[in-house]
Parts: C-alpha cells; structure tokens; sequence
C-alpha cells in the first residue's frame, strides 16, 4: 500500500504550514512572524501535514504485527527506503538505515568504521560531523580560503594518510555561511587515494538535489527537521558493507534476528542491515514524513532554487547597506543557498536576535551555531570581540516582506537604538518588564 501524495503542478512553492503565524511584541502589537531561522529546523510543509494525516488513522508497530494495520504501517516504513534511495539517486545496493537526526546518522557512521581508519575533515565542520571522530588516525584540515584550495588541501592530507581505509568526511552546504562545497572535486580526490567520502547533507538537502552517484560519495546523512518533516526522523543512506561488519549501534528488538540461552551467557544473532542498526520500535509516523518532503521537494526544484536565491540576493543586498556589516564567509569563490551569518560590531549578537524578536516579530539565530571553530576563526576576522554571530537563513516559508523587515529593523537597532530596555540573565538577552503572553496551549 502506498499513501497518496497531494500532486501539484503549481509554479509556486510548497506552502508550509505557520505561515500565518502571528506573534506578540513587546510593544502590545501583533505581527506575521518572519521566521529567517529555516537553518535550524524548517516548519512543516502543509503536504507533509496533510500525509501524516493520512497515515495516523492507520498507524501500527511495523515487522512483527499479524494485525492488518501493523502490515500497512511495515509497509509505508519499508517503501521510505526506496522513496528516500530514489531522493539521493543512490545504488540499489546501498543501504538506507533510519536515525533520529544527521548527528545520529554520523555518529552510527563513526562506530561502524574499520578500526584503523584514516579519517580525515576540515575542521569547518557542524560538531555532528566534527566530533564523533577521535583519536590518531583522524586528521582535521584547517578550513581553506576557497573550493581549489580545499581540494588541494584534501589531497595532500590523503597523500599522508596512512595505509588502509580512509574515510573523507565533508559538509555539501555550510550551515555558517550557506557556501557550497566542491562535493564532486573531493569526491575525485578521495577515490584517487582510494578512500571513501561520507556527505553531511544537513543544509544541502532542503535546498539542492542531491545524486550521490554524480557526486562519487558514499554516505550520505540528513535530517527531516532540516527538510520540512518536523518528526524526528533522519536517515544515513550509503554502502553496506561496513555497516553490516559493525555491531549494532544500539542493541534490543529489532536489531537481533535470534537470542538463545546458554546458561552463562545469551548467545544473539544479529540482524543484517538496515535492521541491524534500527533497535526498537522505529519512527514510522517521522518516515514516512521524510519520505513524503523528499519527493515533494523533488516536484519543486526550480521553484524552490529559483525563490530562496531571488530573496538571497535581496537579504544580502539590503544587510550591505546597515553600517559595520560584516558578512562571515569560508569560501570565497562558492555559490550559496539562503544562509547569511554575520556580525555589526559593537553589538552583542545576541541582543540583536532579542530586539528583532521583541519588537519586530523576527525569529533568526544567534552564537556559533555548534560550529564554534570556525565561527570564532570568522568573528575574529570579522573584527568581532566576541565568538558569536547572528545568522538569517531563508526557506520555502520566506517572503519578500520577511526579509525587508530584517533589513529596516537592524538599520534602525544600528541607527537609533532599541524602543524597549534589555538585559542579560541566565546568559541571555531578554525584554525586561515583557508581558507577551504564551499560546493557550502552554497555558
């Protein structure tokens, strides 16, 4: 059984849903929000809503129900996997094993390598791709000024690898910057030195396709919260073999085909992969979300592109004109998706977020992003005293009027100052005397 997809042959972009949303200032006004946080979870599209609708009346444990709703959930669960394999243009033969998240997924990666792996990565990499690896035989390459430069430095860095498997470990979209990655030169450098390169697709996903035979990687992770499936699900989708060597990531249900008693010891038969790292009862209701925003996205590719870099432009364009600006940037010669990271010094990042929010209904992101390397390398460029930035990123949910009101409200905080008083607790900028009342659900 497969659920229906509403199918559209719309120009526009997929709506999501809270794209009415209005929120309290603290002046007493109410606004639309401008959410220009897409980066660090996106909202829900109203199609993705509309199929997890569909599937909840039928929802069920998956694998080893007899009941009938248990084989339509086993069955939706099961389809993802070619739904999501289709998204990445992967091999038949890769495996597609279901995760909470991309940190998940690179974490599952980093346990399931051969011992004696050579790892190596630039150390502009999100932590979910920076920390799980550890130890002497990982070599972390100091972020490059440009995309030549970063294959010469993946190069060299392999040349003096050591001898055995190697593993290359590299972002496609930059959650700092939005700066795209030379995916396919490094791909063509790992294979020469015969190692195998693992994408961090996070950023990448929602606002490019993605095709990892093109790209000549071998793993790839991303995360529905990221992709507009708000559920908890993520995935790493890539080549099996390692993945079936491993122990299981987490042990229990699911990921045991056969446990016996000896007396002194259980004896347990693991399952093969994906099963093999996807113990307990799995997130079917987040997959088939996952699912459904994959090939949704896949329908509205040159309508999402074509919309996020339009508003980029005009971001970019208007943040140019507010007095100190400074853009924060890794690769001076890369294309971008709708991310923009920055600073204005003498103005903490974090008050900036709490006065746009306050008192102009703005939702954007402040601090280091959990890229604290290389946030701090840039702010220190940036002439910033501090190690944090504020970071506006655009999704399918932007609008023109969204990114105008960042712009006119920072000129004025820059210009004239905040209307409201602020202070610092608990290590944070808050609106002193605010009575902005949360929704009743909280009440």
């Amino acid at each position: 059984m497969t659920l229906a997809i509403t199918k559209t042959t719309s120009t526009a972009v997929p709506a999501v849903v809270g794209s009415d949303l209005r929120v309290p200032l603290v002046t007493g006004e109410r606004v639309t929000y401008a959410n220009l946080d897409h980066a660090a979870s996106a909202p829900c599209l109203q199609e993705v809503r509309d199929a997890v609708d569909e599937l909840l009346p039928w929802y069920a444990s998956v694998h080893r129900g007899a009941g009938f709703a248990s084989q339509v959930s086993t069955r939706v669960y099961e389809q993802a996997r070619d739904r999501i394999r289709k998204f990445v243009g992967a091999h038949a033969s890769d495996t597609v094993v279901f995760t909470r998240n991309t940190t998940d997924s690179l974490n599952l990666l980093a346990r399931s390598v051969p011992r004696g792996t050579a790892v190596v990565l630039f150390d502009s990499e999100h932590h979910a791709a920076l920390l799980p690896w550890r130890g002497p035989d990982v070599q972390r390459i100091p972020a490059p000024a440009s995309s030549g430069a970063a294959v010469v430095a993946l190069d060299r860095a392999l040349a003096a690898a050591p001898v055995g498997p190697r593993l290359v470990i590299v972002t496609g979209a930059s959650n700092v910057t939005g700066e795209l990655w030379p995916v396919a030169e490094l791909a063509k450098v790992a294979r020469r030195h015969g190692a195998r390169i693992a994408l961090d697709a996070a950023q990448l996903a929602p606002h490019r396709p993605i095709d990892v035979r093109e790209l000549g990687v071998d793993y790839v992770a991303f995360s529905g919260h990221k992709i507009y499936a708000p559920f908890g699900a993520g995935v790493l989708v890539g080549r099996a073999d390692w993945l079936q060597q491993a122990q299981p990531y987490l042990v229990g249900g699911g990921a045991t085909s056969k446990v016996t008693d000896h007396g002194d010891r259980l004896g347990v038969a693991w399952s093969a992969v994906p099963e093999r790292h996807e113990a307990g009862s799995p997130n079917v209701v987040g997959v088939h979300a996952l699912a459904a925003a994959c090939e949704i996205l896949s329908r509205h590719w040159e309508q999402t592109v074509a919309h996020e870099q339009e508003l980029l432009t005009r971001l970019r364009d208007g943040l140019r004109t507010i007095p100190g600006f400074r853009e924060l940037s890794i690769l001076t010669d890369a294309d971008k998706v709708g991310v923009v990271s920055f600073t204005i010094p003498g103005f903490d990042a974090g008050f900036l977020a709490a006065a746009l929010s306050a008192e102009y209904g703005i939702g954007v992101r402040d601090g280091a992003f959990c890229a604290h390397v290389i946030v701090g390398r840039l702010v220190k460029q940036a002439g910033a005293h501090e190690d944090r930035a504020v970071r506006a990123s655009i999704g399918l949910g932007t609008t023109a009027e969204h990114v105008d009101r960042l712009v006119a409200a920072l000129r004025t905080l820059v210009t004239e100052g905040p209307k409201w008083t602020y202070t610092q607790r608990d290590g944070r900028w808050v609106a002193e005397d605010d009575s902005r009342t949360l929704p009743p659900f909280l009440a």
